[in-house]
């Protein structure tokens, strides 16, 4: 028997979700159904579903799943989006706490450009590998970063499904594949193969947050704040550096709701 739900449709930089209110524990989805709703032709369409849940000491739960229907780690730009629609159910106000894959994360909302502009706390980041000059960081989900002078004419599916299937990575099952170009000292371009998705998306927050970090330290920054941009639109990324952790690291953008329904499952 189908059963009709309540959606609502966000994207955070053009990284867009399925977002679902969940705190009655009254919708259960399996691998299927959630490759159902993320299916661009036959159903709503996203990079990502998210639940919305309760959960005691915080003020919420976060629950992510990427297209390809497994639950998944942490996302950054669903974080981001998450926040605004808890905002809108009057869970919270203007700042949250809230549980994910990855532990417990903090945020801010105001609004920027007549948008929701979330400030989103992420975890610690441990650097030792990149302060030994690997190209690789875990930001709440595994990125490889690959630096290029030309980002326009790159066959991003084709080269970041190399990478992400590559010997180098089956340990861990893969990773998500960012491609990043150096615009100034402050600024750099990139673009993002994802695991789970597997495709190009036209912005990953945890893969904007890895970039800039990897992208500072490489330029021997303890501090720094980069504007990323991605295909959608520019995130803000900052961090301090802490011996091998760069730590009050923030990832800050745009979030909004594009519109709601309803749809059989």
């Amino acid at each position: 028997m189908m059963k009709k739900i309540e959606f609502y449709k966000y994207h955070g930089a053009g990284n867009d979700f399925v977002v679902i209110d969940n705190r009655l524990k009254n919708i259960s989805l399996d691998e299927n159904s959630v490759k159902y709703l993320c299916d661009r032709h036959f159903g709503i369409g996203a990079d990502g579903l998210m639940l919305i849940e309760n959960i005691d000491n915080h003020d919420f739960k976060m629950r992510y799943f990427n297209s390809d229907g497994k639950e998944a780690s942490m996302c950054g730009n669903g974080g981001r989006c998450i926040v605004a629609f808890a905002k809108s159910l009057g869970i919270i106000e203007n700042s949250a706490t809230f549980e994910t894959f990855d532990g417990i994360h903090s945020a801010i909302i105001s609004e920027k450009n007549a948008l929701p502009w979330v400030q989103l706390k992420m975890s610690d980041v441990d650097i030792s590998g990149v302060l030994k000059g690997s190209n690789f960081a875990n930001t709440g989900s595994p990125h490889h970063i690959e630096y290029i002078s030309d980002l326009s004419n790159l066959d991003v599916n084709k080269a970041g499904a190399e990478i992400r299937y590559s010997d180098d990575y089956k340990a861990i099952g893969g990773t998500n594949v960012n491609f990043v170009k150096l615009i100034s000292d402050s600024k750099i371009e990139i673009r993002t193969y994802e695991r789970g998705v597997e495709f190009e998306t036209l912005a990953c927050g945890t893969g904007s947050t890895a970039a800039a970090i990897i992208s500072g330290i490489r330029a021997q920054k303890n501090t720094a704040s980069y504007q990323v941009q991605t295909l959608g639109e520019i995130l803000e990324v900052s961090y301090k550096i802490d011996g091998n952790f760069a730590r009050e690291v923030f990832l800050s953008g745009p979030a909004k709701e594009v519109f709601k329904g309803t749809i059989n499952i």
